[in-house]
């Protein structure tokens, strides 16, 4: 089968490439912006990109175009789909009539860490010989590619980041309901997506979609600590439900004792595991609970768990160290939403010396960010940096205003070049530069990175 993907260089559409690849279909796509880490990936599959749009694309002739959520009517390439009368389907159609069927899939939803938890929970697997396909939001360092089919006999586990965002133009419901778990995590819920959900309620429906489509003998593993999960489930629940992240013991629950880097894993009052690892944050012990948690519905010891976690190499632009000029560190994280970028920020302050600054640079580009709907958020979200920057290109709100609270004031600039220019002005040997965006950012790591090395 030759499918041709539209916005292959989205992580999502991107591991879909990989998946089609690896089964043996020829596989081509196009996007409006190719950056790393998924071009990287897709060119070394040795998959063609085509940059743009062009009606010329129809030519290729493919069995299917598999449309991404990024497309909308308009888009010339679609149009001329459309008024051909070509085949076309989703991403999430095409995975669950090609990859998932016979598999034993285990779903990782929530506001946030979607990725970090199904890395964790496919390196579980794969540490306990299960080799587990898997489909991530990113690029786990432990594989070095965000998809990979595994092993395809009936029951095989397959782990997948399930994302409440919308289908297709043509395809209103949220992605994760194509998936049809056995076992699906829960790890919190929040308001976001303000460009396709009205409120959280909103959300909080599509969410028991999802749970409508768990069997009776799966599994739900849910965040013990969300309000709205727990609105979530008194809607009607008919499988399983494992709760963790228990702040005090509760029978049969999980939770950490101990600091985010080295805690005790245990079930009620009773110790199943202990995890030492690299990373920090009290959002990832509660990412690592959810995984263990998980891969105990597929056989996999929590103990073995808890030992594989400790081998854990996280995910690319999760706190990722991109490199030091001049003194000066410089991060790369994928948060976009202010409670991912609060959380992140108290991640690096826990990371680094005393005394030592931290540099906040974000990029509102989520479509969230853009309406400006949590701007309000953002002080707070900010609130433990040392100095703010942002990039307001392209915005239908001030960031000035809505960033005012931030004492010393924030620095906001209309280019990304003249960001990387305050920046240089502003950083100090021993300081720390925390770049946040679900974007490319106009490639500013290495701008800044070569930017501070000159001075």
């Amino acid at each position: 089968m030759h499918i041709h993907i539209l916005g292959i260089c989205g992580t999502f559409m991107g591991g879909i490439a990989a998946l089609a690849r690896e089964a043996g279909h020829r596989v081509t796509g196009c996007d409006a912006n190719v950056y790393p880490p998924m071009s990287d990936q897709l060119h070394a599959l040795g998959i063609e990109l085509i940059e743009g749009w062009g009606a010329d694309q129809l030519a290729l002739a493919p069995d299917v175009f598999v449309v991404g959520n990024v497309v909308s009517r308009g888009n010339p390439l679609i149009e001329a789909i459309l008024d051909a009368g070509a085949r076309y389907t989703s991403g999430p159609q095409w995975l669950a009539e090609h990859v998932l069927p016979g598999r034993h899939v285990l779903a990782v939803a929530g506001t946030h860490g979607k990725t970090t938890t199904t890395s964790m929970l496919a390196w579980i697997l794969d540490a306990a010989g299960q080799q587990p396909g898997f489909l991530v939001g990113g690029v786990p360092m432990n594989f070095g590619v965000s998809a990979r089919l595994g092993a395809t006999a009936p029951g095989a586990p397959f782990v997948i980041e399930a994302d409440e965002y919308d289908t297709a133009f043509f395809d209103k419901r949220s992605k994760f309901v194509h998936y049809r778990p056995r076992t699906a995590i829960l790890n919190n819920l929040e308001y976001d997506h303000a460009d396709i959900f009205p409120d959280l309620a909103a959300i909080e429906t599509q969410f028991h979609h999802l749970v409508r489509t768990v069997p009776g003998r799966g599994w739900l593993v849910v965040n013990a600590r969300d309000e709205a999960l727990a609105r979530v489930l008194a809607r009607g629940c008919w499988s399983g439900v494992e709760r963790f992240g228990a702040q005090r013991e509760e029978p049969g629950v999980w939770r950490a004792r101990g600091e985010p880097h080295a805690f005790d894993v245990l079930r009620g009052s009773l110790k199943v595991g202990r995890i030492d690892w690299a990373l920090l944050g009290e959002h990832n012990q509660l990412n690592a609970l959810a995984a263990v948690a998980a891969a105990e519905h597929v056989g996999v010891a929590p103990e073995a768990a808890c030992a594989a976690l400790a081998r854990f190499g996280n995910v690319r632009r999760r706190l990722e160290l991109r490199g030091e000029a001049g003194g000066v560190r410089v991060y790369d994280d994928f948060a976009h939403h202010p409670t991912a970028m609060r959380t992140t920020v108290d991640g690096l302050r826990r990371r680094i010396g005393p005394g030592e600054r931290i540099l906040a640079v974000f990029e509102p580009r989520s479509n969230t960010m853009k309406l400006g709907t949590m701007k309000a958020q953002l002080p707070w979200a900010l609130e433990e940096a040392d100095l703010v920057f942002c990039h307001a290109g392209g915005l239908g709100w001030d960031p000035r205003e809505a960033l005012a609270p931030i004492e010393p004031p924030a620095v906001v600039t209309d280019t990304v070049d003249a960001l990387v220019a305050e920046i240089r002005r502003a950083a100090k040997p021993g300081d720390h530069v925390l770049v946040m965006s679900n974007g490319g950012f106009g490639g500013i790591h290495d701008k800044l990175l070569a930017a501070l090395d000159r001075r």
